[in-house]
């Protein structure tokens, strides 16, 4: 119980560090905060900027669908660790480095889930907006798209904790993040440890939260009640879906 007060206080109050001369916690804090919030969107937008887009084509098409099973399972096995570290053997640190590692990291969930948010849709769906004389463009964008809305947010979701969870490793890549007091104990404690564990597992549900509100805000009014998060499966031989949301 103590050391959880201590952490708190960590938060809130600064203090000098365990080796002297030098102000952690409290205020300082504040410019960890910023960094990793930048590196954690900056790594969001990109990812979604290219997955999204990806995701969308392959499961209108049904073209390049092994590319996203490969992907999609390829992130769930890479460790997010040896990720980094790969980043940082051969291709060197700095944040535009941890960048395009995080990228790499949230693609497959958001490009997995949207794959499969689009080929659910029911093919009686699709071919009755096609008989109605939408153009393919329009069949993606007016209805597939906001059908795999929830299930593309649930994989923009997962990559949004994951980020945040893995921004705190960025220290080792010279990028100094909210990770900097629980890789650097000798310098912040385990009240500092402790504490920026907190902040981090803090911002992970906050933009658990900011993401979920996003989500409702664009999900079609149909299709927003609990029993139908997701769009109605219909199976068919033509639309086929193998890969795991």
């Amino acid at each position: 119980m103590n050391d959880f007060a201590d952490a708190i206080e960590f938060i809130f109050r600064s203090r000098e560090s365990q080796t002297g001369g030098v102000e952690i916690g409290g205020s300082q804090l504040l410019d960890l905060l910023g960094k990793h919030l930048e590196l954690s969107a900056v790594s969001m937008l990109l990812a979604v900027l290219v997955a999204v887009p990806l995701g969308l084509v392959i499961g209108h098409t049904g073209r390049g669908a092994f590319l996203a099973q490969f992907i999609a399972n390829a992130g769930r096995a890479v460790p997010s660790l040896a990720l980094i570290a790969f980043f940082v053997a051969y291709v060197g640190v700095g944040f535009t480095n941890v960048t395009l590692a995080l990228v790499l990291l949230a693609i497959p969930p958001i490009l997995g889930n949207t794959y499969v948010g689009v080929r659910q849709v029911s093919p009686d769906v699709v071919d009755a907006a096609r008989g109605m004389g939408l153009t393919e463009l329009q069949v993606l964008r007016r209805v597939e798209l906001p059908l795999a809305v929830p299930t593309m947010f649930g994989g923009i979701r997962n990559s949004a904790i994951n980020v945040v969870a893995t921004a705190t490793i960025a220290p080792l890549a010279g990028v100094v993040t909210l990770g900097d007091p629980i890789i650097n104990a000798s310098v912040y404690g385990d009240a500092g440890r402790l504490g920026a564990a907190i902040v981090v597992a803090v911002l992970a549900v906050l933009a658990e939260l900011l993401f979920a509100m996003l989500q409702r805000r664009v999900t079609p009014r149909g299709i927003r009640s609990p029993d139908r998060r997701a769009p109605q499966v219909r199976p068919s031989s033509s639309r086929k879906v193998s890969v795991t949301p």
